[in-house]
């Protein structure tokens, strides 16, 4: 079994977890991967857009059923948690449309906006639109990225494993260390 033959068997799946669990590293190699032929470009985005928003959908569903019993096993989430309502509060659609740009707060926001009055029917709409928008955005990065290494590198197909390696490297490193904040902040 081969790299290529794992990205191209578990790729989607990948993606699909990736996303679930705020995974932009994750997205940008796997539009790197499309670019390479690995991957079809339309069907990652279809798999990173289902994978953000059932993430989403979990975590604003965990807010509003569960919201107040989470936050007092979790104190260390209360100020920053109170600091994004009060954003809710003044820049209600924006911060729908917007939350997911904003690096560190995508699985805390539908969290927070499941704990407020917005309507469920509300987020689901504004979240489809954003989950849209993000996942074409942040894949096509990863696209563009391939095409640019194509273009400085001539035999990029000599370099493009250690290029994805790298990047999946780098996704897990900037899981653990916010596994690892998460629980120091929580103490």
């Amino acid at each position: 079994m081969t790299f290529e033959w794992a990205i191209m068997h578990f790729g989607y799946l990948a993606v699909m977890i990736g996303a679930f669990f705020e995974g932009e590293v994750i997205l940008i190699l796997a539009g790197f991967a499309a670019h390479r032929g690995y991957l079809n470009l339309p069907l990652v985005i279809m798999f990173a857009f289902l994978g953000t928003l059932m993430g989403d959908q979990f975590y604003f569903f965990l807010g509003r059923s569960k919201g107040q019993a989470v936050l007092a096993k979790h104190p260390g989430w209360s100020k920053r948690i109170a600091r994004f309502r009060s954003l809710i509060d003044k820049y209600n659609i924006l911060i729908l449309l917007s939350y997911r740009f904003l690096y560190g707060l995508r699985t805390v926001s539908p969290f927070a906006i499941g704990m407020s009055d917005i309507s469920t029917k509300k987020f689901i709409v504004f979240n489809v639109i954003s989950v849209a928008v993000w996942s074409v955005v942040v894949i096509s990065l990863g696209y563009v990225f391939g095409h640019a290494m194509e273009i400085l590198m001539k035999d990029i197909k000599r370099y493009e494993i250690a290029f994805m390696c790298g990047l999946l490297v780098i996704a897990l490193i900037v899981f653990f260390i916010k596994r690892y904040r998460n629980r120091t902040i929580n103490r």
